[in-house]
């Protein structure tokens, strides 16, 4: 922990766990791998047993995870979805049967062990034999609905199989991609042009969450189910299970797919000994796993041995050790992203590990590749685990050469040469020229074209991409440039559809200067600073010659905003842009600048609840016209609340920080001319 107080280090530790969940669990996009989360989550737990006053109810102890994806339904599940406890060496698989045999007070317990699948998991509802419902874990208590979608997987029982089994029934489970299955999904990706996947965790992942339940049925999406939510359930149709190994056994007959794998063992011997056994056959599976898990057979001493607040004491997870090898940094390159983000990148002498060939590795950002010090010509760890991206996990400095440079971050972006920014509070470095930058360009234009900004009808994200890969489109300039000819030349283009997007390209020259600022994709400027902008500058030609100092006078304008701001228009590469998008003839409509001379400027609205005959948008527009801002959130700097019906907190808000408040004919009469 260093120079970290205990508090500082457990606020860091949840901040970053968080981080990692909704990277893993809600993007499909892991940023790290499994060993060097499992070490972050160890630490935190270490640090709140040792300082329990350090153990907050929002911790990522506390829950399993995260929240659920916006564009599915929500399900609440009936028994909430429980993560495992982790061991990683054998000393703690024989302490965890000693505590389960001191808890039972048995000499010896006979545990289910099956492999640990490394796919997403998911709970599956049958009512009176019937798939009714399917969901994702989310956040352990409620998860995405996505019924649909496993419908299609073939090995997904619609209706059981036999009798016996209760009217209600919720069975959990694993959705996973076999690899020979995964291989050949990447042969079809690579032919039809398409970005392989990453590995096939990420395919499964991502086939399941498709909104289009079509595009998951083209996928070999695989399900194997590991246990039930409630096996209380099974009492009201005969005798219940007396063990989870014959449960199982009752899913199998009424046509679950299991791990062929399973077995049942005595003691820790029996427990090792599987965990050996399953680790040679690692390899050789025809599914990804990351270890193996281990379950008190008997039921009744289960339910004996109870929970914590986020997993079971009767179960706990072996994982297999992270897989790394030694190499050596040939180059440290730079990859830019499609938001300008800089992430260094290893380029290494090829080396085996993790059942595959190792050339490249990722070093996160300029801050890590400075923690860790590594050097072009290092000696250096390389890790792969769990399938997720390769990392270089530490260096091996006595093998250093001699004047081995240190790394230093470039001050030009490698793709375009635009400068490099990196705000002393971010641990990413960002390419400036985003109008310019090849590896931003397709971002750049979509971001332009989108309905908030120069709402350019019918420029979505296919013809942005025949346009780019064609060199047809450079900057949001050449879009004005565009004629009817050369985009029916396109793949799938009409010659209606070419001529409807040259006159909504011909329409979206006549916008507004908040509308054309918003468009330049400045970072940290989203809808609402893009209108203080415009309103308080009132000219792109005022704007562009504003200091930090002169941007920071605009309401809610900091110094982080006002730096990116700049940095931008101090960037020439875009100032050539905007110079181009004016000769091609954008004008952004401008006015007098400085809101100071209207009605309402400087102060701050917030509207709650349904308005009588004023629609939000309307509201909102009008309020702006004036000069006011509106907000979506009430706080002492608020100057008016204005309430419709069924207004919630925000009126409770108002009313606790003593806000005046307004309903809408007294809007309507500040807003009024005469007002």
């Amino acid at each position: 922990m260093s120079a970290q107080s205990p508090a500082e280090r457990a606020a860091f530790l949840r901040a970053e766990i968080e981080r990692h969940n909704r990277a893993y669990y809600v993007l499909d996009a892991p940023e790290i791998p499994d060993a060097e989360y499992d070490c972050l989550f160890r630490e935190l737990q270490d640090l709140e047993a040792a300082y329990p006053e350090l153990a907050t109810p929002d911790s990522p102890t506390q829950r399993v995870g995260g929240a659920p994806l916006p564009e599915f339904g929500q399900v609440t599940h009936a028994v909430p979805m429980l993560s495992l406890n982790n061991a990683f060496t054998a000393e703690e698989v024989v302490a965890f049967d000693r505590r389960c045999r001191e808890a039972l007070g048995s000499d010896q317990i006979d545990y289910a062990c099956e492999p640990k699948f490394d796919g997403l998991a998911i709970s599956l509802r049958y009512e009176r034999g019937v798939f009714v419902q399917g969901a994702t874990r989310g956040d352990g208590t409620s998860g995405e609905d996505v019924t649909q979608n496993l419908r299609t997987v073939r090995n997904i029982p619609l209706r059981l199989i036999g009798s016996g089994y209760p009217d209600v029934l919720e069975v959990r489970g694993e959705v996973l991609m076999l690899r020979a299955d995964f291989a050949q999904l990447n042969e079809r990706q690579c032919a039809a042009g398409e970005k392989p996947f990453a590995n096939p965790r990420n395919a499964a992942a991502g086939s399941l969450r498709q909104l289009d339940p079509k595009v998951t049925a083209m996928r070999p999406l695989r399900f194997f189910a590991y246990g039930v939510a409630d096996v209380a359930v099974f009492a009201a149709v005969g005798p219940a299970p007396t063990f989870h190994s014959e449960m199982m056994e009752r899913l199998a007959r009424w046509g679950f797919p299991l791990a062929a794998e399973r077995a049942v063992v005595q003691g820790a011997t029996g427990l090792l000994g599987y965990y050996e056994k399953i680790g040679a056959l690692r390899r050789g599976l025809r599914y990804d796993i990351d270890g193996v898990v281990y379950k008190v057979n008997r039921i009744a001493d289960q339910e004996r041995l109870g929970y914590v607040s986020r997993a079971p004491r009767f179960a706990v997870a072996h994982k297999f050790p992270a897989e790394e090898a030694l190499t050596t940094v040939e180059a440290i390159e730079e990859q830019v992203g499609r938001t300008g983000a800089i992430t260094p990148v290893a380029r290494l002498t090829p080396v085996f590990v993790g059942g595959v060939t190792v050339s490249n590795a990722t070093l996160h950002n300029a801050d890590e590749v400075r923690r860790k010090d590594v050097r072009v010509g290092d000696t250096v760890i390389v890790r792969r685990a769990g399938d997720v991206i390769p990392e270089v996990v530490a260096v091996v400095t006595e093998k250093r050469p001699i004047l081995a440079p240190e790394y230093v971050l470039p001050k030009k972006c490698p793709v375009c040469g635009s400068a490099v920014e990196k705000p002393a509070d971010e641990a990413i470095a960002r390419c400036t020229g985003g109008l310019y930058c090849p590896a931003q360009r397709k971002q750049a234009l979509l971001h332009f074209a989108s309905r908030r900004a120069m709402d350019i009808e019918g420029l979505g994200e296919k013809l942005v991409d025949q346009l780019v890969e064609g060199g047809i489109v450079k900057t949001p300039a050449d879009l004005y440039r565009l004629s009817a000819d050369t985009l029916v030349r396109l793949e799938r283009i009409a010659e209606k559809s070419a001529a409807n997007l040259v006159v909504a390209i011909e329409k979206s020259k006549q916008t507004t200067l908040a509308r054309f600022v918003f468009a330049l994709g400045i970072r940290n400027v989203g809808e609402a600073t893009a209108k203080d902008l415009a309103r308080h500058f009132g000219t792109l030609a005022a704007l562009m010659a504003a200091d930090e100092a002169a941007l920071e006078r605009v309401p809610d304008v900091g110094p982080v905003a006002a730096g990116s701001i700049r940095r931008f228009f101090a960037e020439s590469r875009n100032r050539g842009v905007i110079e181009d998008l004016l000769k091609a003839g954008v004008a952004p409509e401008e006015s007098a600048g400085l809101a100071v001379e209207l009605p309402l400027a400087g102060k701050t609205f917030v509207l709650t609840g349904t308005l009588p005959t004023l629609t939000r948008e309307v509201a909102q527009a009008r309020i702006e016209a004036k000069g006011g801002r509106v907000s979506g959130s009430v706080s002492k700097k608020t100057d008016y609340v204005v309430a419709g019906a069924d207004a919630g907190s925000k009126l409770a808000k108002a009313r606790e920080l003593g806000v005046a408040i307004l309903n809408e004919p007294q809007l309507k009469e500040l807003l009024s001319d005469e007002s």
